[in-house]
């Protein structure tokens, strides 16, 4: 799928605009703070509800609006449209489908599944394993629906629980449990099969941009393998009793990235580990292709910045061969490289908030 048309409105600097873009692959190049990355943003909210690029919308939205509007026609597999629209005042959220109004965000991201690949996505490796649980977990969700009813039943009993722990009222505790291991084993099979089915496609796209032996890619479930979940809440109590949460279980799951048996932070250098990010990224939709589901544009923000000539090539012709809507942004128009070779893309400059097609 793909987006037909955009409207944005009181986004940052763009105050209005509207766009067309192409099905396949979109250049936007401008200054620093021109709104090209605000251009991505918009599109990021109207799939996601939220920003990539803060936590508070009251600073996304334009000084002089106290709301901002985007809005969206998706051109889904089918031929058919689906028509998106999402308002936000820093209080309120209205999303509406097809001219219908819907409460859950999680509908918004199935309609208009997202890829973002932008500066400080290269972190996914090296920083917390909060980024790593959320890679895994938006690849699953687009694949298994049933995964979302699992992961919130899932949170729900952690909830409980943790506030018995608080309390500690431990005569409460066994039952909640059970609603953990229950959901929480099925969260954990879910997010295994999914990084057995990445892995294999991840080492093929990697192996185009370097040159790395035997890699691959471990899922640490959360708690200790070497007994099951029950039996680690179990061994944990009086710890979960002190500290008054729970120390084990799905929400601490993590998974690692290998290579010759050692993480692969350790092995390669700053400038690799970036491109074995851009491969898990670009995996995660070539999996998602590949197993016929919905996906509906790749954002790739500042792509020069971490990417040297060589690769940025690489990288182009991969893109191009994807059956993918994919938006990039640069500063400028020729840090994109030679497009000869590409058949359908358009340009966009982008100049105090003003988008035109160049």
């Amino acid at each position: 799928m793909s987006l037909k048309k955009l409207d944005i409105y009181n986004v940052r600097n763009i105050v209005k605009a509207s766009i067309q873009p192409s099905p396949a692959i979109n250049f936007i190049y401008g200054s620093n703070a021109s709104g090209k990355s605000s251009l991505l943003e918009a599109i990021f909210i109207l799939g996601r509800a939220k920003s990539f690029r803060t936590t508070s919308i009251r600073q996304v939205i334009n000084f002089s609006s106290q709301e901002l509007i985007i809005s969206g026609h998706a051109l889904q597999n089918t031929a058919q449209e689906e028509m998106l629209g999402i308002e936000m005042d820093g209080k309120n959220i209205r999303i509406r489908i097809n001219r219908e109004t819907v409460k859950q965000r999680s509908e918004l991201a199935y309609a208009l599944p997202l890829q973002l690949i932008h500066p400080t996505s290269y972190q996914l490796l090296d920083g917390g394993p909060k980024l790593r649980r959320e890679f895994i977990d938006w690849g699953v969700f687009n694949q298994q629906q049933e995964f979302l009813h699992s992961w919130r039943k899932y949170r729900k009993a952690l909830l409980q629980r943790n506030g018995l722990l608080k309390k500690k009222l431990i005569s409460q505790i066994d039952c909640w449990n059970q609603e953990l291991v229950h959901y929480g084993a099925i969260v954990a099979a879910y997010r295994e099969k999914y990084l057995q089915q990445l892995q294999p496609v991840f080492i093929n796209i990697a192996q185009q941009f370097l040159d790395i032996p035997r890699m691959q890619l471990r899922m640490l479930c959360g708690w200790d393998v070497s007994q099951d979940f029950l039996q680690t809440l179990e061994s944990d109590l009086h710890k979960d009793i002190r500290y008054g949460f729970t120390h084990s279980g799905p929400h601490r799951a993590d998974f690692q990235m290998l290579i010759e048996e050692r993480l692969a932070r350790q092995y390669v250098s700053r400038g690799q580990l970036k491109l074995l990010v851009l491969a898990l990224k670009l995996s995660q939709v070539k999996l998602l292709e590949m197993n016929s589901c919905r996906i509906g544009c790749i954002l790739i923000d500042d792509m020069t910045s971490e990417l040297d000539p060589g690769n940025r090539a690489k990288l182009l012709k991969y893109l191009s061969d994807l059956q993918v809507q994919i938006f990039i942004t640069a500063t400028e128009f020729n840090e994109f490289g030679d497009l000869s070779r590409i058949q359908d893309y358009q340009m966009f400059h982008v100049e105090h908030g003003n988008i035109n097609q160049a």
